[in-house]
């Protein structure tokens, strides 16, 4: 079951936890994404520790393909596809990986 989350609320505890509770957002987040493509391989334990191994450049990788699971999820569900990936990856070069968060998370509210 995907749970809904409050987007202001998963900013507003990651600013306060100085990103602790980010890390458990990119994780769930991740794992989210990866029940509603149906592609189980793709992990948000997964993808965080290769993002700690890289020193942050896995980060774009992750963007960019997360932006195509969803994709993926809109279209098999019937929903019009918005692939966002290239959005996503030029976000998290900026240095705005919780806004790639919140715009992910929006489309993982509309589909579950």
């Amino acid at each position: 079951m995907i749970e809904q989350r409050s987007i202001a609320v998963a900013i507003i505890l990651s600013l306060i936890t100085c990103g602790i509770y980010g890390i458990y957002w990119f994780i769930v987040l991740t794992n989210d994404v990866s029940k509603l493509s149906g592609d189980y391989s793709f992990t948000g334990g997964k993808h965080f520790l290769l993002t700690l191994v890289t020193c942050g450049i896995w980060s774009f990788i992750w963007a960019y393909q997360i932006g195509k699971h969803v994709a993926e999820a809109q279209r098999q569900r019937g929903h019009m596809e918005s692939d966002n990936s290239a959005l996503y990856v030029v976000l998290t070069i900026f240095g705005l990986g919780l806004v790639t968060f919140a715009l992910v998370q929006s489309d993982v509210n509309r589909l579950a």
